[in-house]
This record gives C-alpha cells, sequence and structure tokens, in this order.
C-alpha cells in the first residue's frame, strides 16, 4: 500500500490565493475558510512571501498520541484519520502537532484533520501542493 500525503512543492510559487483553503472547506458543503485543513499566511509581507501549512503525514503522529480517546487513529498510508463520535475537543492535537496543522472548528468544538483527499491540489492554479503518493509501507 502507497503512503499519501500532501507536499508543499514550492512555496516560492505561492501567491496567497487560498483557492486551496476554499476548496478545502468547499468539501464540507460549505464556503469561506472557516472549516480548512490546509492554511496560507503571510511570512511578513508580500516581499516575504507565504506560509503553507499541511499535514505532513508523521510516521509516529503527535497529535494521535495525545488524543485520550482515539478519536485519531494512524492510517496504515500515513497520516491520521479522524473520529470524530469520538472527539471531547480536548485541544491535545491541536498543541501536540509539531507543524502546527491541525485546525480547529470553533463552531464544532472539534479539530479539522486534513483527509489526503487532494481535493486542494485540483485548485492551486500553480503547482504548489501535490498529493505525494511515496513508495510502498508496510502494513501493520
Amino acid at each position: 500500500m502507497k503512503a499519501i500525503r500532501l507536499k508543499v512543492v514550492d512555496v516560492d510559487l505561492c501567491v496567497g490565493c487560498q483557492c486551496c483553503m476554499f476548496a478545502c472547506t468547499r468539501r464540507f458543503g460549505e464556503a469561506g475558510l472557516s472549516k480548512s485543513a490546509i492554511h496560507v499566511g503571510s511570512a511578513g509581507g508580500f516581499e516575504r512571501g507565504f506560509i503553507v501549512r499541511v499535514c505532513k503525514s508523521c510516521e509516529d503522529p503527535p497529535c494521535a498520541r495525545s488524543c485520550p480517546t482515539e478519536a485519531l487513529k494512524v492510517r496504515d498510508t500515513g497520516g491520521v484519520s479522524f473520529q470524530p463520535n469520538k472527539c471531547i475537543g480536548c485541544k491535545n492535537c491541536v498543541e501536540a502537532c509539531t507543524v502546527n496543522a491541525v485546525f480547529w472548528d470553533d463552531s464544532l468544538g472539534k479539530p479539522i484533520i486534513c483527509a489526503y483527499c487532494g481535493y486542494c491540489v485540483d485548485f492551486c492554479p500553480y503547482g504548489v501542493i501535490e498529493l505525494e503518493k511515496s513508495l510502498e509501507v508496510e502494513e501493520a
């Protein structure tokens, strides 16, 4: 089985249009940016460029280790899957993420976790991100 993750190909290509964020939120049938699992922000003004924060599909994800109810499960293909019915809204996962890629849904009181669907990739007009399918990984 192949490992799947989002990868920032070249952050210098990012113009901050946030099309990837709008696309991600649209997965939930909503408009805007509030439910995006990818974030684009300024690195300190236009001359400094942008920062693109995406889940790195950690091999041993600290977000999953920090979850007291096992609402985040490690996926065989890398990263985590989210089981919202088990989530108690403690925010441990947000605090544990070493790359600050676990975002918070204030309306639901639960984390926003990347589903590695690649929907955002299709809407990035500059090729900043891609859905990477890496070498075979061993099944657990």
